[in-house]
């Protein structure tokens, strides 16, 4: 099947000629205009479109702008026709995206192999971004199958977590809905909280480095057990890291004991220079401290728990997140 060319020159000579050239080795239809070149789009598309420079009501230039500004046509390639020998115009030409020139009069032997040679590399071009496209596919769905197997891996750890120490038994679970019920209040989209709430979920995952003796003791803690609990932070981040869809839960885990006043850990920053997402999981972590039984003592009473988390606003907590859970209490939401 021969591939279909078009002509658009406003000289009929200039159409016979070209038809009469490269009928032998192509489809040759041919257009008086720009604009009848354009219409016709809508109906099929060639292999390759000679386009005249110079031409009334539309020139080749303005053509070619309406063909580079439709992703269906702007890979047609172009091959300019000009009788000038303008530089400025070929230059212009090339950097709008045209393949070739090809000067009037037609040389019949020149512009055939002009002709060939741009096909050719169209062709290849094509073939090449398929081949991209394939491996880049194919490098897409290695890092997928890397990412969920690290997302079970991390999975599995949370689990084996939530085993390993008595009050953290659905305590991820509890904070993670919190923090979600929070972010909701603040307007955020389904993606920002789908991502918060695997964050959340993962924020105490460094707990899995520590010792089961210090993580469980019924006692006051030493200072050197006390700096042990006080570095899941950043085992936790450590272990996240190396996950590109969770740095979300990187971020939370490394920050969301850090304080609003900068008294917290482990880097001491305050205010807004704690991240958000951290921020939020540090309001939902502390309320469900204070609502869930430790080794060490009952569950708190509400009232006691709202007194405390008033006293923490401005100072542990973000004074506007501290608001909002302060509210969801109020509301009975907890009772």
């Amino acid at each position: 099947m021969k591939a279909l060319i078009w002509v658009v020159d406003d000289h009929e000579m200039n159409r016979k000629l070209a038809k009469h050239l490269l009928s032998t080795e192509y489809d040759v239809e041919c257009f008086e205009s720009g604009d009848k070149c354009l219409e016709q789009l809508s109906i099929e598309k060639p292999a390759l479109i000679l386009l005249d420079v110079h031409m009334p009501q539309k020139n080749g230039f303005e053509v070619m702008q309406e063909l580079q500004a439709n992703p269906e046509w702007r890979e047609i390639p172009i091959i300019f026709l000009t009788a000038d020998i303008d530089h400025d115009a070929e230059i212009q030409g090339l950097e709008m995206g045209a393949m070739d020139f090809i000067r009037k009069p037609f040389r019949a032997a020149v512009m055939i192999k002009r002709i060939e040679r741009v096909l050719e590399l169209n062709l290849l071009q094509k073939h090449l971004q398929s081949e991209v496209e394939k491996q880049t596919a194919v490098a897409e769905e290695r890092r997928k199958r890397m990412e969920e197997m690290s997302l079970k891996m991390v999975d599995t750890l949370a689990v084996t977590l939530e085993a390993k120490d008595a009050y953290t038994n659905g305590h991820s679970g509890r904070v993670a809905d919190y923090s979600v019920m929070i972010a909701k209040q603040l307007g955020w989209d389904d993606e920002r909280i789908e991502k918060l709430h695997r964050a959340a979920l993962l924020h105490d995952i460094g707990k899995i480095g520590v010792p089961d003796n210090v993580l469980n003791k019924a006692g006051r803690l030493t200072d050197e057990e006390y700096a042990v609990i006080k570095s899941h932070t950043v085992v936790g981040s450590d272990i996240l890291e190396t996950i590109e869809t969770l740095e979300f839960a990187r971020i939370v885990a490394n920050y969301h004991h850090e304080r609003f006043d900068g008294k917290g850990y482990p880097t001491g920053i305050a205010g807004e220079n704690i991240p958000l997402e951290a921020r939020i999981v540090g309001v939902a972590d502390a309320f469900d401290a204070m609502n869930s039984r430790r080794v060490y003592r009952d569950p708190l009473p509400m009232d006691v728990i709202r007194s405390e988390m008033v006293k923490g606003k401005g100072t542990q907590f973000d004074p506007e997140i501290d608001e909002i859970f302060l509210k969801f209490i109020d509301d009975g939401i907890f009772s």
